[in-house]
């Protein structure tokens, strides 16, 4: 009994934890990421042009079942903008953002749930 013990104590020292914590997800097209509600999305800033690509630990998310809009803060100016579907896991607003500018994306997903996603562009 103290042999099983004992044993048991050793290998739970000496084995890495099988729990892996979620961390912030890296950005995979040069954006700004944030999460909500378990999902990531990574914000960028092409031009006149503004995608917001989505995704569900690390995995591609089908864009075309969301819908929502994108509001730009530069400054005291406010600026929305309608998010469109534009390929696999993505959406596209025809806004430019630039440095210094607070933007919200407020989306809502094919089974109604909201998401509210905030990014800083520093």
């Amino acid at each position: 009994m103290k042999l099983s013990i004992l044993a048991t104590a050793l290998a739970m020292a000496v084995l890495p934890p099988c729990a892996h914590a979620h961390g912030q997800p890296k950005a995979q097209h040069g954006g700004v990421v944030a999460m909500a509600n378990d999902l990531s999305f990574e914000l960028v800033a092409q031009g006149q042009r503004t995608t917001l690509y989505l995704f569900d630990h690390d995995k591609p998310l089908e864009a075309k079942t969301f819908s929502g809009k994108l509001t730009r803060l530069s400054g005291s100016q406010k600026t929305e903008v309608e998010l469109k579907p534009a390929g696999a896991n993505r959406l596209e607003a025809a806004v430019s953002v630039s440095k210094g500018d607070k933007v919200v994306a407020t989306l809502t997903s094919g089974d109604k749930k909201s998401h509210t996603v905030r990014f800083s562009l520093k």
